[in-house]
């Protein structure tokens, strides 16, 4: 694995129309887990890349209606089996965040690097999920030095009451112990 670029090799690249450029590229310094299935709690059939890319369809599944006017896209999606897509370049702020706040800073948007874990908060990530984040995570360490591991996050930690994700199923210890 190797970033080029701001992209992840070999990742697949999807690019999301809903990207803007950062403040300062080399305020990289926050990494930010999240959790996305759609529909919730259903795993494959592409419409995570659809929503990310603003090309859900709305009547595909009732839950679609409700959410298909979002603009919204993070750095990675890391499905179930492993296999890594990109929507954003590293160098670009992702709209991941929302409303969020971490060491007393606003806009996590603006410094941070979002990763998606296909998954829901009660259910369990896979392995290969937990391997490739472990190595992602290092090769964005290396790449991005402000990012240590008291600033690997969860998107619950950034937007207290308003987020859970990547819930009581994500595995912190077991994550953290594969990046010492």
């Amino acid at each position: 694995m190797q970033i080029n670029n701001g992209w992840l090799c070999p990742a697949s690249e999807v690019p999301s129309p809903n990207i803007d450029t950062r403040p300062d590229v080399a305020d990289i310094s926050l990494l930010v887990i999240h959790n996305i299935s759609l529909p919730p709690n259903q795993f494959g059939g592409g419409y995570i890349s659809q929503f990310f890319t603003n090309c859900l369809d709305p009547q595909a599944d009732a839950y679609f209606a409700q959410i298909c006017e979002l603009k919204v896209s993070a750095h990675l999606l890391i499905d179930r089996l492993g296999n890594i897509t990109q929507f954003a370049p590293f160098t670009a702020r992702a709209w991941h965040a929302g409303a969020s706040q971490f060491d007393s800073r606003e806009n996590c948007n603006d410094f941070s690097i979002g990763i998606e874990m296909e998954g829901a908060d009660d259910i369990a990530y896979t392995d290969s999920q937990y391997e490739v984040l472990a190595s992602v995570t290092k090769m964005i360490c290396a790449e991005y030095p402000l990012i240590t591991q008291d600033r690997i996050v969860g998107h619950s930690h950034i937007a207290p009451g308003r987020k859970t994700d990547p819930g009581e199923a994500f595995d912190w210890a077991r994550y953290k112990k594969t990046l010492d």
